[in-house]
């Protein structure tokens, strides 16, 4: 039970950048349905990156999650930029893709810390499917949550909402490459 409650908890934790980043991400005027697979493709990668990162965890003991939060730091902050300086362009065209290969990089990127999570509980040879599925399921409510709340802001920001919106992205990406 006890590691049910700790599982619960980091489960959340870790859904907390899906739903910083999502809260950027539903400022845009996107459809329901595209919220919908928004959050199913962040849950996906949120069960293949702790998989990995147990697997790892469990032939590997380096410094390779630390890379990893870099990587996505750098990502997660250069589309923050990217949104932050496209809000004060004329043709403000809704340039983050969220579907194809831009809805994957946003899935790998905002998981990528749950591989560096995982790279530890697979050391510490904790339950594989217990915690994929505490991950997966917390990942996926938080990013929606995010979603319609940032759809919900959007309405009385106008359009200020890209420049929040992209702030947020920037401030996440540089806590995660500095915090």
């Amino acid at each position: 039970m006890g590691e049910m409650v700790s599982l619960l908890f980091l489960s959340v934790a870790l859904g907390m950048d899906a739903f910083s980043v999502c809260l950027g991400i539903g400022m845009q005027k996107i459809r329901l349905k595209r919220m919908a697979e928004i959050g199913v493709v962040i849950g996906f990668f949120h069960l293949l990156m702790p998989f990995l990162g147990i697997v790892t965890g469990k032939y590997l003991f380096g410094s390779v999650g630390e890379w990893a939060e870099v990587g996505g730091g750098l990502l997660l902050a250069g589309i923050g930029f990217h949104m932050f300086f496209q809000a004060f362009q004329e043709d403000s065209s809704n340039w983050l893709k969220t579907a194809g290969i831009g809805l994957w990089m946003l899935g790998f990127s905002v998981s990528i810390d749950s591989f560096s999570v995982g790279l530890s509980l697979g050391m510490t040879g904790a339950h594989l499917v217990l915690v994929l599925t505490f991950f997966c399921t917390a990942s996926i409510i938080m990013a929606w949550l995010g979603l319609l709340l940032g759809r919900k802001v959007q309405a009385f920001l106008g359009t200020y909402s890209e420049i929040l919106g992209g702030s947020i992205l920037i401030g996440f990406g540089l806590y995660l490459l500095f915090g």
